[in-house]
């Protein structure tokens, strides 16, 4: 289970830790397979620590994303695993989809969003990580 009690808290609520997203385009294997539903994990300090240790960092700033998202996703379809390759295989829209929502997850605590209808102005929450029924969430 993905949860655990946050100390001093009175109420002892599980703190969610994982999280179910939905890629806007999917991740296309060699074989032609797309795979668009994965889990994220919120990052330790270590997560954001050891990248920028790797030389890969040092010549390129920009690829920390690559070697933050690959250590915080935690499964992407039917992939055995997610290592800075398949990052680097992903449609720009993923890359920048997962971006926001690792950004979400661990600065604010939750992919929750609000929006106002461009219509009606009806203004309402929205999950960003677009977990439907079936993936659960924990």
């Amino acid at each position: 289970m993905a949860t655990v009690a946050a100390p001093g808290r009175v109420d002892h609520a599980p703190v969610r830790t994982e999280f179910a997203f939905e890629l806007p385009v999917g991740y296309l294997t060699d074989d032609g397979t797309l795979h668009r539903e994965g889990r994220m994990r919120m990052a330790t300090a270590r997560d954001e620590i050891m990248p920028l240790r790797d030389p890969r960092v040092r010549e390129n700033e920009a690829y920390l994303t690559v070697l933050l998202l690959s250590r915080v996703i935690t499964s992407l379809g039917t992939l055995s695993s997610v290592d800075p390759g398949t990052v680097e295989g992903m449609f720009a829209a993923d890359l920048a989809f997962l971006q926001d929502l690792y950004r979400r997850i661990n600065a604010e605590g939750h992919t929750r969003a609000g929006v106002t209808c461009p219509e009606c102005r009806h203004e309402f929450t929205i999950d960003l990580a677009g977990s439907r029924s079936g993936l659960g969430e924990s």
